[in-house]
């Protein structure tokens, strides 16, 4: 009886009802990919439209203005390291930020400030001179959003026309903490250059936070899109389409349209991997260049609590040595968390969400306080006497003080 001849190695050939499922479960997933990839420069196309403010394709190059070039005619900073740090308003409770330029207002309709450490509830405003009415002041408010102050879109303004020759950054009220301003940047903001904005944004390096462990952002604290939301919308406008064509041909993907859905779902969320797994990689590299060939004392000197760190080494020298009952106060829960950390054995207690302290009746002779960077507190040292939130005072002697720390023990 005649067979076969078996291959080169003496295999059998897969059969080829086999060959013919692999080439189609390939065809099937490139053609996903493919309607994917379309549904994305969709959701991108529909965005520009959106977004962009004047012409897709200026001619006009962006323009930029470092602090050195800056002045400060009303408010008090200086430059430091590049950057025009304000540490607080004039008398009149204004400052303004400023600098002579040049350039045609039609050609650049967005204007970004680059401040950093602006309030929430923060006054801030464009101002611009032109030559149209030289003597008139003209401003626009500036959104800020983590502290940061957003891209202004200028165009349409009825004011924004003729030759631009001064800009200014106005902030109206009390500056809590010091406003860092790099400088300001004249944009065409072109469709390429919108494109090259989100993508700085999406793939940004995200450094590790205290809730890294649980969420990531996914770039820069601050995006105009955030890159799951376009994924998502991507997703959403694939589906349709694969919906609308297997009512027309049935038999285009293979698969049915729930297999196809789930292959949209997954391949978004491998994307959003990818960038963490990258993300991921640039963070280990930074710890590797912070940790590498220190001593255990030396990371955690090195660490983002390193300064706690350092003041509670000072600190457990003077506490007794069976372990005693120590209170944490200070406004940031990160550093409550750690100090209670380092604290061990000692018995420590803080409050995971406030940073008030709990009330005088809770502490007891020969109790101990430590607090860092904790600013709802006042000391007496004549008295020797704490006071607190809602008028609770406890009589303390003052152990240990740095400019950002101190350790009390309770009598």
């Amino acid at each position: 009886m005649l067979s076969k001849p078996a291959g080169p190695t003496g295999a059998s050939a897969p059969p080829a009802d086999a060959i013919s499922a692999r080439h189609s479960t390939t065809g099937a997933a490139l053609r996903i990919a493919g309607l994917f990839l379309v549904a994305l420069a969709l959701c991108v196309f529909v965005y520009l439209v959106r977004a962009v403010p004047g012409a897709w394709f200026p001619s006009a190059m962006q323009k930029a203005w470092t602090a050195e070039s800056l002045s400060l005619p009303r408010g008090n900073g200086r430059v430091v390291d590049g950057e025009v740090v304000v540490t607080g308003p004039d008398a009149n409770g204004l400052t303004l930020v400023s600098t002579t330029v040049d350039f045609k207002s039609s050609d650049y309709p967005v204007i970004a400030w680059i401040a950093i450490g602006l309030p929430e509830d923060a006054d801030v405003h464009l101002i611009w001179r032109s030559n149209y009415a030289p003597e008139r002041l003209n401003n626009i408010p500036i959104n800020v959003e983590a502290s940061r102050s957003l891209p202004t879109t200028v165009a349409g303004n009825p004011a924004w026309v003729g030759q631009i020759t001064g800009l200014a950054l106005g902030i109206r009220g009390p500056i809590t903490q010091p406003v860092r301003i790099r400088g300001v940047v004249a944009k065409p903001m072109g469709a390429w250059e919108t494109i090259q904005d989100r993508a700085r944004e999406w793939f940004a390096f995200e450094p590790w936070t205290g809730t890294s462990i649980n969420t990531t952002s996914g770039g820069a604290d601050v995006q105009a899109v955030y890159l799951p939301v376009m994924l998502a919308a991507a997703v959403a406008l694939a589906a349709l389409l694969a919906y609308a064509i297997m009512r027309r041909k049935t038999l285009v993907f293979g698969l049915p349209i729930a297999s196809v859905l789930v292959a949209l779902f997954f391949g978004a969320w491998l994307l959003l991997d990818v960038r963490s797994v990258v993300n991921l990689a640039r963070q280990t590299d930074v710890d590797a260049r912070r940790y590498a060939g220190k001593s255990l004392a030396d990371k955690h000197l090195s660490a983002e609590d390193g300064n706690l760190y350092a003041f509670i080494q000072q600190s457990l020298p003077l506490l007794p040595r069976t372990p005693a009952r120590v209170f944490i106060g200070a406004d940031d829960d990160y550093f409550r968390g750690r100090a209670a950390y380092h604290l061990y054995p000692h018995s420590a207690y803080y409050e995971p969400r406030s940073s008030t302290l709990p009330p005088a009746s809770s502490f007891r002779a020969g109790d101990w306080l430590l607090v860092y960077r904790l600013s709802k507190l006042q000391y007496d040292a004549a008295q020797a006497l704490l006071t607190w939130a809602g008028g609770q005072q406890a009589h303390a002697q003052r152990v240990l003080s740095t400019p950002n720390a101190a350790l009390f023990r309770i009598e």
